[in-house]
């Protein structure tokens, strides 16, 4: 009788922990949805001003932190690297929090399914995401 009992309150405490996990997640995915709004637009924006030639442009969507550490020149030549004009399409994997900045992986494809993985970290200034780091991966 007490193994019964046991086991049925042992079924539910495993059952209510899995509620409260399941919780959890759903709150943790909802917050970085809602706190990620706004990454693409300026992703798309960022892309769009250096496909049209506007490097300036692109490179003004940086924070101050960034502009400081990598200048104008280094910006381009970075970007010079990298080959863009080979890459017709992106496609973005899951963002991450870490220490109130938010992480992207970005992959650009060639049509011959060539990737390019970048990392990009935003932060927010003034209710604005702008780009802090981009970081091509290691191969």
């Amino acid at each position: 009788m007490d193994w019964q009992l046991a086991q049925g309150i042992g079924t539910k405490a495993l059952l209510a922990g899995a509620g409260v996990l399941l919780l959890y997640w759903t709150v943790t995915a909802v917050k970085l949805v809602l706190s990620a709004r706004g990454i693409n637009p300026l992703l798309k924006q960022f892309f769009t001003q250096l496909a049209s030639g506007q490097v300036d442009g692109a490179y003004l969507l940086t924070t101050k932190n960034y502009r400081t550490h990598v200048n104008r020149k280094q910006f381009i030549n970075f970007l010079a690297g990298l080959k863009l004009n080979k890459y017709r399409n992106l496609k973005s994997g899951r963002p991450r929090l870490n220490d109130g900045q938010l992480i992207l992986t970005v992959k650009l494809l060639t049509e011959a399914k060539e990737e390019l993985p970048l990392d990009f970290t935003f932060v927010k200034l003034d209710d604005q995401w702008r780009i802090d780091r981009i970081r091509k991966q290691a191969a």
